[in-house]
């Protein structure tokens, strides 16, 4: 059996079909305009939302603290052994593909997301009142610190949530609700905008679609003809 095809139900689907089948100009299209319908649509309502919805000592409740963590990269470190570690003996293929996909899924979502944070400079809704501001490129062009979009805890717990719902796809409605999760605490504790974490959902869901299509070519390209 090729390691395309061992292993767990998730990589038994490896070659399943490809949702980006389309041509480049109709997947840019598709991507800037679900860019617009997560970050601009959501950006009505930011104000409200932000004058609304706070929680002043949020993270001193356990679920909330719980709720973050789905957006620590560790987390995902720890899990990814887990499974490598209840998978080696089965299949060391298959564990040592899967561990790596959920490793690899939501520390690009981070990567992606820094840089993303960096070009677009926005900040942090406490640091205006809950107005939008945009520090200046002459201020401290290289550091992320004090800057929102988009949440990069909400970028990773996506991509964590999506890599997981590949791998154990039955269990998929537990995943995406502790991403958004983590995406709510971000915003009841005015840390992001309703529009930072919308928009780091869709591109933590991205990013780890990107990853496993990465990887179902690469292992393609691996096996025999």
């Amino acid at each position: 059996m090729s390691d395309v095809n061992a292993g767990t139900p998730a990589a038994e689907r490896w070659d399943e079909r490809n949702i980006w089948s389309a041509g480049l100009p109709v997947r840019t299209a598709w991507l800037l305009a679900m860019v617009a319908f997560f970050l601009f649509v959501p950006m009505l309502r930011d104000r409200w939302v932000y004058d609304n919805w706070y929680h002043a000592d949020l993270y001193d409740l356990d679920w909330a603290r719980f709720l973050r963590e789905m957006g620590w990269y560790p987390t995902w470190v720890i899990a990814a052994l887990a499974i490598w570690l209840t998978k080696r003996a089965a299949n060391a293929v298959a564990a040592k593909r899967d561990a790596l996909y959920l490793l690899a899924a939501p520390a690009v979502a981070g990567i992606v997301c820094e840089v993303l944070k960096l070009v677009i400079r926005r900040e942090r809704p406490e640091t205006n009142g809950g107005d939008y501001g945009f520090r200046a490129w002459s201020d401290e062009p290289f550091s992320t610190g004090g800057l929102a979009t988009p949440s990069s805890h909400t970028m990773v717990a996506f991509a964590a949530a999506t890599a997981l719902a590949r791998l154990f796809p039955g269990a998929r409605w537990v995943w995406y609700p502790l991403a958004a999760g983590c995406a709510a605490t971000r915003v009841l504790a005015h840390a992001h905008f309703l529009s930072d974490v919308t928009l780091g959902a869709l591109l933590g869901w991205s990013v780890a679609w990107g990853v496993w299509l990465a990887m179902r070519r690469r292992a393609a390209i691996s096996v025999p003809a």
